[in-house]
């Protein structure tokens, strides 16, 4: 978003409908532009190129590129564009993919517009999306399956092809720790050295993060200002090359800093 224009939108959607009705919703709102469209995800990629979004809602399934490549590719570009990935279950392996490529955040596609409309400037303006407790059922959800997986074979999960997660979905590349690094329960990977950078402060902060807490739940805990809070989320994610709050609850699963507590989640 550069200066005080509107928030520019990219959508990508195989389906024209969809993509009529997101447009019909974001449209109408104050400060929120539509700058283009795309059918599947290699357009996706160059329309972000080309017209340099805030934002691009994207769609998990399309022909050509699917959604995650498109992420992925985004991501690598070094484009400021945050990715929203569009799905039809809040539990889907494609969500959970997009998250790891790169994607800010995931909604449903009968997401309400509101919370659509909300989601689109909270992801522009570079905070957490309105769902941090779903990115983390999603993640607690997937993890603990790679776990099971590993265990049922006699191995780790950590030992399972790089790049692909349960029923063979295919995942991208982190912004920040590594990708497809699988963590089973009670089993801890390697300790990543960008951790050795956070102070023991910074670390609780990341914990909290990956709990799902807000700004204000983490001030409340550790009593604290909301602005002392954004200011050690801000130097979490400097530390770590993180783009986004979201990408640091990946990481902390992703690294064994976190590991799933409830089987029954």
């Amino acid at each position: 978003m550069s200066g005080s224009g509107p928030i520019r939108i990219l959508l990508a959607d195989d389906q024209p409908l969809l993509r009529m009705g997101f447009r019909l919703i974001l449209e109408g709102e104050e400060g929120l532009s539509i700058v283009g469209e795309a059918s599947d995800g290699a357009e996706a990629v160059d329309q972000v190129l080309d017209l340099a979004p805030d934002v691009v809602l994207m769609d998990v399934r399309m022909p050509v590129l699917d959604g995650i490549g498109a992420t992925r590719a985004i991501t690598a570009s070094g484009a400021h564009a945050k990715v929203i990935i569009l799905t039809t279950f809040d539990l889907d392996e494609y969500a959970f993919a997009g998250l790891q490529a790169g994607a800010s955040a995931f909604l449903l596609k009968d997401v309400a517009p509101a919370e659509l409309v909300s989601a689109v400037r909270v992801v522009a303006s570079g905070d957490a999306v309105v769902a941090p407790r779903i990115t983390r059922r999603l993640l607690e959800t997937y993890v603990r399956d790679n776990g099971a997986a590993g265990a049922a074979a006699g191995t780790p999960a950590a030992s399972a092809p790089s790049g692909f997660l349960p029923g063979g979905a295919l995942t991208g590349g982190s912004t920040g720790a590594a990708s497809g690094r699988g963590t089973r329960a009670g089993v801890r990977p390697d300790r990543d050295p960008l951790l050795e950078d956070l102070t023991p402060r910074e670390t609780e902060m990341l914990g909290a993060m990956a709990e799902g807490l807000s700004n204000a739940e983490i001030a409340h805990r550790y009593f604290l200002s909301e602005a002392t809070v954004k200011t050690h989320v801000r130097r979490i994610l400097n530390k770590l090359h993180l783009r986004d709050r979201v990408q640091a609850v990946v990481y902390a699963y992703e690294t064994g800093l976190v590991v799933p507590s409830n089987p029954d989640y």
